[in-house]
């Protein structure tokens, strides 16, 4: 069977989501994955389907004439300043869009809060028969591996997923022991990218405030194959499940264009997994 990829919106970041849809199926992706929740960060363009008719239709349609299926929408934050309630109406127009998943993340660490919070999504999420997946990243709330699954495992709830992100997970000190001795049912799609070592040659960093964290995981991460992160040890070891290709790098993309990025990430991922012996 063959590995599915989708081009995820941080990947050629600011693209809107009829052009992101059109790179998407130019340059060989089988999905995509966009940003309808948006971060309110300054200067981020908003992309929002759900309060746009004319935005939903013409996603609509582009889906369809390029035969691009939508696998998720994001990105659905557990965080105290924001409102839940808002996330509805987006899985709503996601599910009708056609997605199947929705991704969020955690950032706090008040563990009773986040986990009552997050039930109430994964719950809006299966109101629209969606699955929610849970990224860990080592300077938010829900940091690693484990507090991920110990997260889900208090949910309790059959549509909720850890999201593993190889950076973060090499960031984290995740090894593909640690995720090969992890049952199955927890892993549903994968975030593929590479990143440069710390200053020790170790993928880890400790300071989760550390500069090259943050600047890496937000503008400069390395096509796969090109960093430390042992993606062939965590993809070997997870399910054949999809992989959505994260990858932002503005160095790049100003280098090659947003589709010469795009089609460049899938290039090099699918040459580094015949390189290491994954179908």
């Amino acid at each position: 069977m063959a590995r599915k990829f989708s081009l995820a919106y941080l990947t050629i970041p600011g693209v809107d989501p009829v052009s992101q849809i059109k790179i998407a199926k130019e340059a060989g992706y089988d999905s995509v994955s966009l940003r309808t929740i948006p971060m309110h960060l300054p200067g981020e363009p908003e992309f929002l389907p759900q309060k746009d008719p004319d935005l939903f239709d013409a996603i609509k349609k582009a889906l369809k004439e390029y035969d691009m299926p939508l696998m998720d929408i994001e990105l659905a934050r557990i965080r105290p300043d924001l409102d839940i309630e808002e996330y509805k109406p987006a899985f709503e127009a996601a599910a009708k869009l056609g997605a199947t998943d929705v991704l969020g993340s955690v950032w706090s660490r008040d563990k009773a809060w986040y986990t009552e919070t997050a039930g109430k999504v994964a719950d809006y999420a299966k109101e629209f028969g969606l699955k929610f997946n849970i990224e860990f990243l080592p300077w938010a709330g829900v940091r690693n591996l484990q507090e991920d699954i110990t997260l889900i495992d208090d949910l309790g709830r059959d549509n909720v997923f850890v999201m593993v992100d190889t950076l973060h997970a090499g960031r984290a000190g995740v090894t593909a022991k640690e995720l090969a001795r992890t049952p199955r049912k927890y892993f549903n799609f994968i975030h593929l990218c590479d990143g440069p070592a710390g200053p020790d040659g170790d993928p880890v960093l400790d300071n989760i405030k550390d500069d090259l964290m943050l600047y890496t995981a937000r503008e400069a991460r390395f096509y796969p194959g090109e960093g430390c992160m042992d993606i062939a040890g965590m993809v070997k070891a997870m399910p054949e499940i999809p992989l959505s290709i994260e990858l932002p790098n503005l160095k790049e993309i100003e280098k090659r264009g947003q589709a010469g990025h795009a089609a460049r990430c899938l290039e090099t991922a699918k040459a580094y997994f015949k390189a290491n012996g994954i179908d």
